[in-house]
């Protein structure tokens, strides 16, 4: 570091985590020329003299003067950094030393509106910014992440082919890495992946917990139904690293590695951030808040254990002691696998109706199809049948929701008596399935032609005069509830 004037580098990235590390490593591999710095200059030495040691296409900065002064024009500069203040304090040291039309790179998980702030202040001081969603943790960073790129579009001309180059390639070849649109498009469309990211990781520790707590099943028995599933129509990394998870033993007890890991989830911020999302634009996502709201429960372990000592549940019963069923109700693991995907449908199909609302709000005009695509390798929630999620979108482009699709009309009325033996049998056992059971409540309301809102509305209008609208007739109406007598009058109102 400090000796490199003749190194002229292609883009410079600041912030040497162990993603950093492995995208610059990424970069450097496919032909990219990457100058790197870290605000404590030890983990800068420590990256150049191991995992980069002898790669004549990485060089290291002291300062971001340097790290500037190393990049050809324009000015290409990726921050992986802590999300909030961090980048701001980054953006900060940038901006003296850059020049007008040069790039700055948001690759962390940004907030989509610090990223508008970011974007819209940037560029009125002529600078141009991208928010770029990237996920695959850091074995995807190395290998090929799935890359989700949002902002200025002039910008994304001159680093596309570095970030098309490093993605992910689906199984037919093509990257997944595509611009989404303005803005915090790209950090929005990342937001929401990892809302359903917390969703399937829901639906499978549920699924693990009825085969544990309802089938009696053993971890061997479980790690082979879960590799089995990988198979078909299931196929996805979540339940492929399952599989592995329930591999494992301890070496300290002998015993499955899962059982001795305490049952404490913990959370970053972006699936309250999509849950929040959902509650703003108005969208129907019950799953994506249930499974925020199941790993703050998970958190409260001492508070749950003091209340088991208190609070019964259900007769649990002792069931006929055959493999795979559940007494009378004979819920079997092939329920079980029914039940997981059409929970799984239903829960993506929330995702994409937050996606399809935000670019309705927001003017990005998202292509729902197309982020499908990029989600096919490299991510948390790759998995098979997001091509069919594609092929979907690609039938009718203005779908009004994922379920409506033939294919996946079929997979939910087809699993759903399936489904709903285990969610009753986990109910009368007392085994919280919530995200199960949520899905299922947002099929059932989706299909339903009439719910009670109409009584909700009713009391609104006793309570606070919010008026409703009647069945017979259009236009809006208030009713006098405490006037004598039985009879009520609807008046028109406005």
């Amino acid at each position: 570091m400090g000796t490199n004037e003749a190194f002229v580098a292609d883009i410079g990235l600041v912030g040497l985590g162990v993603m950093g590390q492995n995208l610059v490593l990424n970069m450097a591999r496919n032909g990219y020329k990457v100058a790197v710095y870290n605000r404590t200059k030890s983990v800068t030495r420590e990256f150049l003299d191991g995992p980069a040691k002898g790669a004549q296409e990485i060089a290291g900065a002291e300062t971001i003067e340097e790290l500037v002064s190393m990049l050809k024009p324009p000015r290409r500069v990726m921050l992986m950094v802590k999300a909030g203040a961090a980048v701001d304090a980054v953006i900060a040291q940038l901006k003296p030393v850059l020049s007008s039309g040069d790039i700055i790179i948001d690759g962390g998980n940004s907030f989509f509106e610090d990223t508008v702030r970011r974007a819209r202040e940037l560029e009125a001081e002529g600078l141009r910014y991208l928010g770029v969603g990237v996920s695959g943790g850091e074995e995807g960073a190395l290998k090929g992440p799935s890359i989700m790129p949002g902002g200025s579009e002039d910008a994304w001309a001159y680093v596309s082919s570095v970030f098309t180059d490093i993605a992910a390639k689906a199984p037919s070849g093509e990257p997944c890495c595509a611009y989404l649109g303005p803005d915090g498009a790209g950090h929005y469309v990342k937001m929401v992946h990892n809302g359903i990211e917390y969703v399937d990781m829901q639906l499978i520790a549920e699924t693990y917990f009825v085969m544990r707590e309802m089938l009696g099943m053993s971890v061997a028995e479980m790690q082979r139904a879960f590799e089995e599933w990988n198979r078909g129509e299931l196929n996805s990394y979540l339940i492929e690293i399952t599989a592995d998870i329930l591999r494992k033993i301890d070496a300290d007890t002998g015993k499955p590695m899962v059982d001795v890991i305490l049952d404490r989830a913990g959370q970053k911020g972006t699936g309250k951030w999509t849950a929040q999302e959902a509650l703003e634009l108005g969208a129907a996502a019950p799953t994506m808040a249930e499974a925020v709201f199941a790993r703050s429960l998970s958190a409260m372990k001492a508070e749950r254990c003091g209340a088991a000592a208190k609070l019964p549940g259900p007769d649990a019963g002792d069931g006929d002691g055959e493999a795979g069923r559940l007494g009378p109700d004979a819920v079997t693991l092939d329920d079980l696998r029914k039940a997981l995907y059409a929970a799984k449908v239903c829960a993506y199909a929330q995702g994409f109706e937050v996606l399809r609302l935000a670019s309705e709000e927001y003017g990005w005009g998202l292509d729902l199809g197309a982020i499908a695509l990029l989600w096919r390798g490299g991510c948390i929630i790759r998995a098979q049948f997001l091509e069919r999620i594609t092929e979907a979108y690609a039938r009718q482009a203005d779908l009004a929701n994922l379920i409506l699709d033939p294919y996946f009309r079929d997979v939910v009325t087809g699993g759903q008596e399936a489904w709903r033996r285990v969610v009753a049998a986990a109910a009368l056992r007392g085994v919280p399935v919530p995200a199960l059971s949520s899905s299922l409540a947002y099929y059932d309301s989706y299909h339903r032609c009439e719910l009670p809102a109409n009584l909700i509305q009713a009391q609104r209008d006793y309570f606070g005069a919010h008026t409703y609208e009647r069945v017979d007739r259009p236009g809006w109406f208030h009713t006098e509830w405490l006037a004598d007598g039985a009879e009520a009058r609807s008046v028109p109102v406005g």
